[in-house]
């Protein structure tokens, strides 16, 4: 009876032991991730700091409206680019799942949409006008470009299942509390 105990003890261990591997090995070959690219919020265009402004008010409230569409979303990763507009955009996301913003060069979009597909996480991306589309082209394998300035309201959704990679653009209905114009 002691040995038969024994025995079962050691094929728990050994269950535990195999489980384990597999569930390592499981997240290491995530198959199913998705990515949320976004432009940053409104920057303030009054001030002296042109090259590298800062957000209006608005744009701190659509900051803060991003983290709400996001709150029940688990996120791996948050990325912005080295500016004052896309971190200070990031940064209410980042904060509400305790991760730190990491940086990217947007100057090399084809090898950071590569460490996105590679890293198999669920990320939100930063960007600009610019950048967001066509990263968002790069990841899915279609054709787009950059979008008008005056456009702050896209929320870019691509979903990586296996080597399938659908894209959803999702149109915000954040307004301003308090605009002027």
């Amino acid at each position: 009876s002691n040995v038969s105990f024994d025995m079962t003890k050691k094929i728990i261990f050994l269950a535990l032991i195999i489980l384990s591997f597999q569930s390592c090995k499981t997240v290491k070959n995530k198959e199913f991730f998705t990515l949320y690219l976004v432009r940053h919020a409104e920057k303030d265009l009054s001030t002296d700091e042109f090259g590298d402004p800062d957000l209006t008010s608005c744009g701190r409230q659509r900051s803060e409206q991003l983290r709400n569409f996001l709150s029940d979303v688990k996120l791996d990763a948050v990325y912005s680019t080295d500016y004052i507009r896309t971190k200070k955009t990031a940064q209410p996301t980042a904060s509400s799942k305790g991760l730190k913003i990491k940086e990217y060069k947007d100057n090399d979009l084809i090898a950071f949409s590569k460490t996105l597909i590679d890293a198999k996480q669920d990320v939100l991306v930063v960007g600009h006008s610019n950048t967001t589309g066509v990263l968002a082209g790069l990841l899915t394998g279609k054709e787009m470009g950059a979008f008008d300035l005056d456009i702050y309201d896209r929320i870019y959704q691509v979903i990586i299942y296996k080597k399938k990679r659908r894209l959803q653009i999702f149109h915000s209905a954040f307004e301003c509390k308090d605009s002027i114009f």
